[in-house]
């Protein structure tokens, strides 16, 4: 093969780019790269990660790839993630091929997958070959990735705590490194808190800054949004590049030059209330990040619980409702038989059948004084630190669904990961990585808040706190093992 090469860059324990530059420098074919993805999937298949894997899929995609490059060396110049084995998530898209059941038997053989949605098209022109889907809860509406239908979703750095939701399968398969990186979705925290469980970095962008469509973009009142959950900073900085809309809108904006000593003003919110205790070592870890950037010359000010308390209460009632809409109406659209759900769901979908318009039209309107909110703090600080999650991963178990107490649910959510729902309501971008572990080897997450388009500061802000490695990831990637 003839081929560019590309920098493998430091990133310990590698990550897509690194996978991609061995690809892209003929040491590795993408079907000998999807060969060795299969078959960590294969030997990982008690952590529950994918609940489809389709090999003759993925072989068959990474046979293309290889045509393609070697009658075309420079089409992989072109294609960031060329070859890069992934997959996706049971939920969102959708991607051809791959029918999606939302971890639920409410949807067997009723969701086309005939055609890729833009999102899906635009994975492929990265360069990406897909081979399964990543076990989601039903409907998404849990923390933890435990569908009744199976599988249960692992920790890999705990098996017997869970992996988060509703991207944990996604999470699992990229920490225990069955991929490099992978699809996800976040409509209340769902991208970042697996992340945070699992040691990696996710990003939630803008609102409307990642493709939506046909069919995905709005049912969830635009508090959804899709990327993927990532090893590396840099892996997120460049698949957020590749996949996004290319309007002249704040999303165009250029990367931060990581060189520059720019001062910024530095939220730091440490604590986060009575109701939602985060644990001292998360606490301590946030200010350890905040000393390590004020070393830098930024200004850290201090936020208190009480600023943004209001606007999480809001966030998590703004969520509770559109969520329970959106399935009462899923039932009545597709005539789905609840009989098939989970207790959990059902009860969701009752609560969305019996809430009044005026009471939804109350929370949508609320909406938008949640996003005026967040742009008054921002009138006084560039961006805002905080807890990603309140504890360590929660065992297994720890959200069950087999039953149809909803405010027991979503309170159970909201002490685990009180400042999740944050970004969603509000549309502003959001960013997770690991700063450090605790006593039991678990994550310590830290969250990052930007203003609309503030992708790239949260990006350089990210990477120079990853570059103090107080976070290793225990498992090599597939195609990247010594």
């Amino acid at each position: 093969m003839n081929r560019t090469d590309a920098s493998k860059g430091s990133i310990p324990g590698g990550d897509a780019i690194a996978l991609a530059a061995r690809i892209g420098s003929g040491s590795l074919s993408c079907t000998d790269a999807m060969k060795q993805a299969i078959s960590a999937a294969r030997a990982n298949a008690a952590l529950g990660a994918l609940c489809h894997l389709d090999e003759a899929l993925g072989m068959a995609n990474a046979t293309a790839l290889d045509h393609e490059f070697n009658d075309n060396p420079e089409a992989f110049s072109i294609r960031r993630f060329a070859g890069v084995p992934t997959l996706a998530k049971d939920l969102g898209g959708p991607f051809k091929g791959l029918a999606v059941r939302a971890g639920s038997r409410l949807f067997d053989g009723l969701l086309d997958a005939s055609a890729d949605s833009d999102l899906a098209a635009r994975f492929r022109q990265a360069g990406f070959s897909l081979f399964g889907l990543t076990t989601s809860p039903e409907v998404g509406l849990s923390l933890a990735s435990e569908p009744a239908r199976g599988p249960v979703c692992r920790n890999p750095l705990d098996p017997s705590r869970t992996a988060g939701g509703s991207s944990g399968g996604a999470a699992a398969a990229v920490a225990a490194g069955i991929v490099a990186i992978a699809h996800a979705t976040d409509a209340g925290g769902s991208i970042r808190v697996p992340a945070a469980c699992c040691g990696l970095v996710g990003l939630k962008a803008s609102r409307g800054a990642i493709p939506g469509g046909p069919g995905f973009g709005n049912h969830l009142g635009g508090i959804a949004s899709e990327l993927a959950i990532c090893r590396s900073v840099r892996d997120a900085g460049a698949i957020f590049d590749v996949l996004r809309g290319k309007s002249a809108g704040p999303y165009a904006e250029p990367a931060l030059d990581k060189s520059e000593k720019t001062c910024l003003r530095i939220g730091l919110l440490t604590e986060t209330g009575s109701d939602f205790p985060t644990d001292a070592s998360r606490q301590e870890a946030i200010e350890a990040a905040a000393r390590s950037l004020e070393e830098d010359g930024h200004e850290i000010i201090t936020v208190d619980w009480q600023r943004l308390a209001a606007s999480v209460t809001a966030s998590a009632a703004i969520f509770a409702d559109i969520i329970s809409i959106n399935l009462a109406w899923l039932v009545e659209s597709l005539h789905l038989d609840l009989s098939k759900a989970e207790p959990l769901t059902a009860a969701f979908a009752a609560r969305g059948k019996a809430l009044a318009p005026t009471a939804l039209w109350q929370s949508l309107s609320a909406m938008p004084h949640v996003s005026h909110d967040l742009w008054r703090l921002f009138d006084g600080i560039d961006c805002l630190l905080t807890p990603m999650l309140a504890t360590a991963p929660p065992p297994i178990g720890f959200f069950p669904t087999d039953h149809s107490d909803t405010a027991l649910h979503l309170n159970r959510m909201g002490r685990f990961a009180p400042l999740a729902c944050l970004a969603n309501i509000s549309g502003l971008p959001a960013l997770t990585l690991p700063y450090g572990h605790d006593a039991g080897g678990m994550p310590l997450p830290l969250q990052l808040l930007a203003p609309m388009g503030g992708e790239p500061m949260l990006l350089a802000l990210a990477s120079r706190l990853e570059a103090e490695q107080r976070w290793i990831h225990p498992h090599a990637i597939a195609g990247l093992a010594p």
